[in-house]
């Protein structure tokens, strides 16, 4: 993975030419970038929430459920990761949502498809490193939402401002939240969180305006999505 990020990036330096790399998971990696403003960046990179949580420790426990496409590394790489968002080494916070099927994650390793349900539960991953001291949410509202709109010139998105889509969440900050089968909304039914309780709780999702999501409740009058534009 690093040889081919390196050769990327090396060619897009060399073209003068702009670059958003996916995916990050190690170390090694974050030494691509450059400290610079977003404004000022051509070469900018995105790291996603489960590289952020789990580690290669967790594959006696979790297996299959957590085979991913670039792979979960080291404690080592996932400090790393935490560290390079705070330096503004790296840009964005993605999640990566693949919602396989039960089935198709119980198969041997080899043969389990990469990737699993996440996007329910990638805000309360942020807001547990928020309780615990790694990113502040300010930290968090920037790399997930304004430097994502900034970077790729969306418009009137990513921002609370007049004029703007009202595309937000609304917080329980200190209302713990275990997951179990009852509340996962994905249609696959299952998520590699099962009985982990995070620190925090959603409990409202507005998008344009409209409440697609309240106190454990989805609006069952969706789709309210809307086509993207762009300033560009």
């Amino acid at each position: 993975m690093l040889s081919i990020n390196a050769h990327t990036v090396e060619l897009a330096k060399k073209h003068n030419t702009r670059l958003h790399v996916f995916h990050l998971s190690t170390e090694k990696e974050i030494s691509l970038f450059d400290n610079i403003p977003l404004k000022d960046k051509k070469i900018t990179a995105e790291v996603c929430v489960h590289h952020l949580w789990f580690t290669s420790d967790d594959y006696s426990l979790k297996g299959t459920n957590i085979k991913w496409n670039p792979a979960i590394k080291t404690k080592q790489d996932r400090d790393a990761l935490w560290a390079g968002l705070n330096s503004g080494l790296l840009d964005v916070i993605a999640s990566d949502h693949a919602p396989h099927t039960w089935d198709e994650k119980s198969m041997k390793y080899v043969d389990a498809p990469a990737g699993l349900p996440l996007i329910q539960h990638s805000l309360q991953i942020l807001l547990d490193f928020y309780h615990d001291g790694i990113f502040s949410l300010e930290q968090i509202v920037r790399k997930t939402s304004h430097n994502t709109a900034t970077r790729f010139q969306i418009k009137d998105r990513g921002f609370i401002r007049e004029g703007y889509y009202a595309d937000f969440a609304i917080v329980d900050i200190d209302k713990p939240y275990t997951v179990n089968k009852s509340n996962i909304l994905y249609k696959c039914g299952w998520s590699p969180f099962t009985d982990t309780t995070f620190k925090s709780s959603v409990f409202m999702t507005v998008i344009n305006g409209n409440i697609a999501f309240r106190d454990g409740q989805v609006n069952q009058n969706l789709p309210f999505g809307s086509q993207i534009e762009f300033n560009r």
